[in-house]
């Protein structure tokens, strides 16, 4: 029982990327004068969209471009970020980036070929991950057959990524990323459609395939919305063997008794932005949960009952993992605490990432760079790491 001993990966969404150029520029201009100011390794957990994925394919002799970029600035990457297809820093984000979803043939091709870029920048005797959609969006229309056809080309990548390890000796693992106001989001759905996904895995002959390459991203941001209870859902992942191939380090908006909290309710207004969707979560005191699919102004403004007497509101917007408190407002800081001693229980170690990909939307003006943001969260985030493996038990 341990913590992953790769580097920590850090990942590269925050960036924009849409050609190989960019994917270089950005490590170049931020990822490795990062590494260097931390002192450490690290990883980068490499975000190519479809349009750079593509571009490798038409102009193979730009891999070892990227190949030696991260070699020379001591990078190594095992993971890849293959959530957002299109371009992830345009102007209006928001429940587009759920797009192509999992029934779409664009998001089996492009994930796939995604695994092959992987295969070719793993180190040696390292496994791989890739982090992709909770099959949809809720708030989208979906056939009757949606989760069936999820299901079916989640099990067509299953069989490619087993005979991409036959042919190149690499692991590589899918890694489903519940998130809020998606058709996986919380534990009990997700356990449920892992129950389906086996159950035909099964039938189809492919079961090794789907337990070997299939499991989950389980960002502690998108559980902690939901107000889980953080270490017993990674415990009931653990116990139904489904297995979680990432862990994105990431926190969330907490406001407490938001009735009496008028400063926070004020200062959640900056937050209010128009790229990246923040589905907003509400707790009762009675434990009940509301929720609407964004922050906006008209809910603080005219919050419905519900809102206006919760016990507790939480964001969807990743805030620096290193941070408490921003002002008035607090974080799920605590909550990511947890979630790594309980990933530090597992009898396997999961991929660490640190994804904070707001640094370009984060509001005030006594922001630090992005290069020195990013270096406090890793130093941050490492700090605790070390200290969750000294409290781990000493094996018999």
């Amino acid at each position: 029982m341990s913590l992953s001993t790769l580097p920590l990966g850090y990942c590269t969404n925050v960036h924009p990327g849409q050609t190989v150029a960019e994917v270089l520029q950005g490590l170049q201009n931020f990822t490795i004068p990062a590494r260097r100011q931390l002192g450490s390794r690290i990883a980068a957990g490499l975000w190519l969209p479809a349009t750079v994925i593509g571009e490798l394919e038409q102009a193979p002799e730009l891999l070892p471009s990227l190949q030696q970029v991260l070699r020379e600035g001591e990078l190594v990457c095992y993971s890849l970020n293959a959530f957002p297809f299109g371009n992830f820093h345009g102007t209006r984000v928001k429940e587009n980036v759920y797009l192509p979803d999992w029934a779409h043939p664009d998001r089996l091709r492009y994930t796939a070929r995604c695994a092959n870029v992987l295969s070719e920048l793993m180190p040696e005797g390292v496994e791989g991950s890739i982090s992709t959609v909770p099959l949809g969006f809720k708030g989208f229309p979906q056939p009757v057959d949606f989760i069936d056809r999820c299901i079916g080309q989640l099990l067509e990548l299953a069989r490619q990524l087993d005979e991409l390890h036959d042919e190149t000796g690499r692991i590589i693992r899918l890694a489903i990323e519940p998130e809020p106001c998606c058709l996986l989001e919380t534990t009990p759905e997700t356990l449920a459609f892992f129950d389906r996904l086996y159950a035909s895995a099964e039938q189809r002959s492919l079961l090794d395939e789907a337990r070997r390459h299939l499991g989950l991203c389980y960002d502690v941001c998108h559980q902690a919305v939901e107000f889980e209870d953080i270490p017993g859902t990674i415990r009931q992942f653990s116990q139904a063997d489904v297995r979680i191939n990432k862990v994105h380090i990431t926190c969330a908006i907490h406001v407490e008794a938001p009735l009496e909290n008028r400063s926070a309710m004020e200062a959640l207004q900056a937050y209010v932005e128009p790229r990246y969707l923040h589905q907003t979560f509400v707790r009762s005191r009675s434990g009940e949960i509301a929720h609407r699919q964004d922050l906006t102004r008209e809910l603080l403004e005219s919050p419905p009952v519900e809102f206006r007497e919760a016990e507790a509101w939480r964001v969807h917007f990743h805030v620096p993992v290193h941070r408490e408190e921003l002002g008035p407002l607090q974080t799920t800081r605590q909550e990511l605490k947890g979630a790594l001693a309980a990933v530090a229980g597992l009898d396997y170690a999961p991929h660490l990432e640190v994804e904070t990909y707001t640094w370009g939307v984060l509001p005030g003006e006594e922001q630090p760079s992005l290069e020195q943001g990013v270096v406090n969260e890793l130093a941050a985030t490492q700090g605790l790491l070390q200290q969750i493996g000294r409290d781990q038990p000493s094996a018999p």
